[in-house]
């Protein structure tokens, strides 16, 4: 079987490229271990523990991707403040939508109604889906790649996207180095239900132990509940996952300060070893790692969705600007166009997320000095704080057209 381009892993980034490249007159495969169904919609049904906080230009490119409707129509919880503070000391600051005259900083929406969404619109494209593959084999083939699945079948084309998240197949088997450290911290997901509402507000705590965000959520106009991330050490963690539930739901509540109140239910929680990994390069000839599969960061500010959709909206721009060009679109020259846009944004992202961890993470009293003073300072600097917001929103920098106000 032969195709123009195979793009491996059907998850929300993956997804987003093959819709971003369905009416470009290419034969798109599109391949997924998973089942590529969309399950009938519950709105009573319990919240997913995985959530993104969908930035204003993922929304712009899922509007015009035709997923967006799709994804109002089952939950999507709006917030349009932001509250983060050191639990260690007195600096806080608190970000808004007004000051730079916008509805909402963002969306927090689960993960798997964004891939629902998605997959509605995937149904009724040109794409090829090919569902519950498992990878047996990579190599390379002439000018190409031969992807051998596990049933026996082959695959040919002369372009390959990874997708395929965090632990990538395409990226071992294609041999794809990285530079990537473990942070000697776990991510305990859940939803809770508070006994006050979140006020449409996203809150954020640095403990000792790590940061802890309460991340709005919404179902049938109830505001008491959040979606929580806790990074705490692997020791903390497994404390903590032992709980019984009314045990961790004070530990939580403590932990935050019970600032919305007693945390009255749990639902059940995941823990997540936490690692950063990033991809030495994005690109080679015929081959393009995109989200994921070309960089993970800690999930403090809830970006990597965000990082993954603009890698897809940037490189299908590339794909179809070379296409009307006549280019050869797995030629290295084109994919690095893709590359060199991506990774400074992605790096800059990346070390700015590294240093809040290992300020807030920091114990000598002049650091914690440093950041309390540098909060309080911040926070009376509305330009300073405007700009932050415009560039979490994709309001300014390179941004690919789909992503474009």
């Amino acid at each position: 079987m032969h195709a123009d381009l195979i793009i491996v892993g059907a998850g929300m980034v993956g997804s987003a490229l093959a819709l971003a490249l369905q009416d470009s007159g290419l034969d798109i495969l599109l391949l997924d271990r998973g089942p590529l169904e969309v399950a009938p919609w519950n709105p009573a049904a319990p919240f997913e523990p995985r959530v993104s906080a969908l930035s204003a230009a993922s929304q712009r490119i899922l509007e015009r991707l035709g997923a967006w409707d799709g994804i109002r129509a089952r939950r999507a919880a709006p917030y349009g403040e932001m509250q983060v503070w050191d639990g260690s000391g007195t600096g806080r600051i608190h970000f808004s939508a007004a000051s730079v005259h916008a509805e909402v900083l963002g969306h927090i929406v689960e993960n798997r109604v964004v891939q629902d969404a998605l997959l509605e619109c995937l149904a009724g494209s040109g794409v090829g889906l090919l569902p519950g593959i498992r990878l047996d084999g990579l190599r390379r083939s002439g000018d190409g790649w031969l992807v051998r699945l596990g049933d026996g079948r082959q695959l040919r084309s002369p372009l390959l996207v990874a997708a395929d998240g965090a632990n990538s197949t395409i990226r071992r088997l294609a041999g794809c180095a990285t530079r990537e450290w473990d942070y000697l911290h776990h991510a305990i997901v859940t939803s809770v239900r508070c006994a006050e509402p979140h006020r449409r507000t996203a809150w954020q705590r640095f403990t000792d132990d790590g940061p802890l965000a309460f991340l709005p959520l919404e179902r049938d106009a109830d505001r008491h509940w959040c979606s929580i991330v806790w990074s705490v050490t692997p020791q903390q963690a497994g404390r903590l996952m032992a709980l019984d539930d009314a045990a961790f739901a004070r530990a939580l509540g403590a932990a935050f300060e019970w600032r919305l109140g007693e945390v009255l239910e749990v639902d059940p929680r995941h823990c997540i070893p936490l690692r950063q990994r990033h991809a030495r390069r994005y690109v080679e000839p015929g081959l393009a790692l995109i989200g994921d599969a070309a960089h993970v960061i800690h999930p403090l500010a809830g970006q990597g969705v965000n990082l993954g959709f603009l890698d897809a909206a940037t490189l299908a721009e590339a794909l179809l600007q070379a296409r009307s060009r006549g280019e050869r679109l797995a030629d290295l020259r084109v994919l690095s166009r893709f590359e060199r846009r991506r990774m400074p944004h992605n790096l800059a992202m990346m070390a700015a997320m590294e240093g809040f961890e290992r300020l807030f993470q920091a114990d000598p009293l002049p650091l914690r000095w440093l950041r309390n003073s540098g909060l309080k300072w911040m926070d009376n600097l509305p330009e300073g704080k405007a700009l932050f917001v415009r560039q979490a929103l994709g309001l300014s920098g390179d941004l690919p057209a789909l992503a474009r106000a």
